[in-house]
């Protein structure tokens, strides 16, 4: 089997990469033939923060629905533990497996507390401080931007 050289279409990358820019994506990945080419930019927009609710009850009392309830905005809070990269954030080590933190939880300085998926590598992300697990802003198998806070540990 003889190597051809590979040669990076860099009009291609260009293309791209104001492909991104025009449709405000993130990232775009294009394949041809034994060629792969991802292209990604870091938004400069605001954090935003992913919040499951649960269901509202059936019947609500009125006093309750007029009571908005205080939105924490955790992608400024000290504690807040920002993702190093652009992946797949899982909260255990493998499908079914115990989760590696919980809310309430006390972690030590280096504990595995996610694991992001990037261009099929699993990064562990480690405490970067001692201290308890405050808030979880993500869920198993979400996508997640760089600098975007995953949880709290105060």
């Amino acid at each position: 089997m003889t190597s051809k050289p590979s040669t990076i279409d860099q009009e291609l990358i260009r293309q791209l990469a104001t492909l991104l820019t025009d449709t405000d994506l993130s990232e775009i990945e294009v394949e041809q033939g034994d060629l792969r080419i991802r292209v990604a930019r870091s938004v400069t927009a605001a954090p935003v923060s992913y919040h499951v609710a649960p269901p509202a009850p059936a019947a609500a009392p009125v006093a309750a629905a007029a009571a908005p309830a205080a939105e924490v905005n955790h992608a400024s809070h000290p504690g807040a533990v920002p993702s190093p990269m652009v992946g797949t954030a899982y909260r255990s080590p493998e499908p079914g497996a115990k989760p590696f933190v919980e809310i309430g939880q006390t972690v030590r300085e280096g504990q595995t507390v996610l694991i992001v998926e990037a261009m099929k590598t699993m990064n562990q992300i480690p405490a970067p401080r001692a201290g308890t697990v405050k808030a979880i802003m993500v869920i198993d198998g979400q996508p997640v931007e760089y600098g975007e806070p995953l949880l709290v540990i105060e």
